[in-house]
């Protein structure tokens, strides 16, 4: 079978239509090239949802229910954790290789993950899945980026935004329909059949240089790098839930997340090879584009949360299939990404994205946070719906706008950064408007029920929630719209940002080839 270097390369064959042209036959090869790359990053987008509904029973199985949390917490720390060293060994050993061996890693996370005897060894053979998947998001997109040219690449980064989106809809189906039939240990079994196919198809169509790394790998930078990611990501995942926030377990996370990311801006200044060169930041569109994506994760992750909580438990929903749930916003998600890759493809302009997404991310949330008790499900919808306009027009724009920002060289670097803004927006925007829910929904049933014990967890699901009596119940029903109410509004003073950063973009003309700019 031909590579893709070579299908791009050569005359198409006789069985190609006499009208193809070697632009037509570029673009071939790149959807054949897609193949690959879709089915590993549905493998890292699918694994948390899957995984997700499966917990329960996992717990049922194996015990150890107040480990639980680690089991999520241990993938996602060490994806966000290894995310730029796998973007920095991409840009200096190609991409072909790591991305191979991200794919192996992760395969073998599953693995092990599947035949875990306990909570303790599930939870160490995830944070092995999750090393794995950071590679895989950083390969993917820094492969579209290395041989797309940025003019090219808004209809196949739309494409991935869509997958992204399936993802968080079929996930939670699939876990549960898989769990019921087959078991929990084949939400990670079923990732090796999946995942062999990438694998073979990456070893044989992948046509990518490899080179020979002239500086070592800047050790002490991945180390505190690592460090200040992992006191970031465990301040925001316990804050509030497993320490209070004053607590000195947080307080001393605060203090080594600042020390260790300081240390590493110091380090970076002084390695012949950084991870994360402090000059691709000099661009004021990559730093804008940076604070964009972290936004974008802030906003979405946080609206997936409490999207589905607020409809359940205020408007009545069923939980079953809550993915569907939300349907509204992913559905508008995926076609404004598809239309803005293609608007950016054939104009090159883009900086029209970049701000209206930026309001739109404002209106949305604006408008959510007015939901109340009486607040109808097809009022809730068309905010939604906005809101996912809004979203798509920047989930993958700021990828781009990144790349482009930067030298060819730095492309990896530049994607893992990317992408680990993202996930970084994302875990504070868990916490923050988490922190911000729970305490209204505790201020607002002390006020309707007073005299009743608090809830120990303001987050109940369907089942706690039946057992309610009638007027706690009801009580809760407002609490919930309230605690809503404030974190959605915070969620708009997100959105506001995100438009300030849209307005300041600067539209730097996009590369037509890949030797532009390098």
């Amino acid at each position: 079978m031909a590579t893709i270097g070579e299908v791009a390369a050569s005359t198409p064959p006789t069985s190609t239509p006499p009208t193809s042209t070697p632009q037509a036959a570029r673009r071939y090869s790149v959807r054949v090239l897609l193949l690959p790359l879709m089915i590993a990053m549905l493998l890292s987008q699918l694994d948390n949802m899957i995984v997700g509904t499966a917990m329960p029973t996992v717990v049922g199985d194996l015990g150890g229910l107040e480990h639980l949390s680690w089991v999520v917490t241990a993938y996602t720390l060490a994806t966000a954790a290894a995310t730029p060293i796998w973007g920095k060994l991409g840009d200096l050993h190609g991409r072909k290789g790591i991305f191979i061996t991200a794919i192996v890693i992760f395969l073998i996370g599953s693995v092990l993950s599947g035949m875990a005897q306990d909570m303790g060894q599930l939870i160490g053979f995830r944070t092995i899945q999750g090393l794995g998947a950071g590679g895989l998001m950083a390969g993917v997109i820094a492969i579209v980026g290395e041989l797309v040219p940025p003019r090219e690449q808004g209809k196949y980064q739309g494409m991935i935004a869509g997958l992204m989106a399936l993802a968080m809809i079929g996930g939670p189906l699939v876990g549960g329909t898989i769990t019921d039939h087959l078991g929990w240990r084949w939400a990670f079994y079923i990732n090796l059949p999946i995942g062999l196919i990438a694998l073979a198809l990456a070893a044989v169509l992948l046509d990518l240089p490899a080179r020979r790394p002239q500086a070592r790998i800047d050790y002490l930078g991945a180390t505190l790098l690592m460090a200040g990611i992992t006191s970031i990501v465990l301040l925001t995942t316990w804050g509030g839930t497993e320490y209070a926030w004053g607590s000195g377990v947080i307080v001393g996370l605060a203090v080594a997340g600042v020390v260790s990311l300081a240390a590493f801006l110091y380090s970076q200044t002084k390695a012949a090879e950084p991870v994360m060169p402090l000059h691709i930041f000099r661009s004021r569109n990559f730093s804008l584009m940076a604070v964009l994506g972290a936004v974008t994760g802030f906003v979405m992750f946080g609206a997936v949360l409490f999207l589905p909580l607020y409809q359940q438990t205020v408007q009545g929903a069923s939980a079953t299939n809550s993915g569907l749930l939300l349907l509204p916003m992913l559905a508008t998600m995926i076609v404004v990404a598809a239309v803005a890759g293609r608007v950016t493809s054939g104009s090159g302009r883009y900086k029209v994205f970049p701000v209206a997404g930026g309001a739109l991310l404002l209106a949305g949330m604006y408008l959510l946070s007015r939901m109340d008790t009486s607040t109808t499900r097809l009022e809730s919808a068309l905010s939604m719906a906005l809101l996912g306009a809004g979203l798509g027009c920047l989930l993958q724009i700021t990828t781009l706008v990144a790349q482009n920002s930067v030298q060819m060289k730095d492309i990896g670097v530049a994607s893992a950064a990317a992408t680990l803004f993202r996930m970084l927006g994302s875990s504070f925007g868990v916490a923050i408007m988490g922190a911000l829910f729970n305490q209204r929904v505790t201020d607002v049933m002390a006020e309707r029920v007073p005299g009743r014990p608090l809830l120990e967890n303001a987050q109940l699901s369907a089942a706690s929630l039946a057992k309610l009596e009638a007027p706690v119940r009801e009580a809760y029903r407002y609490a919930t719209a309230a605690g809503t109410h404030t974190a959605f509004l915070f969620g708009a003073g997100a959105g506001a940002l995100a438009l300030i950063a849209g307005l300041l973009v600067k539209e730097v003309p996009l590369r037509k080839s890949m030797g532009d700019g390098s």
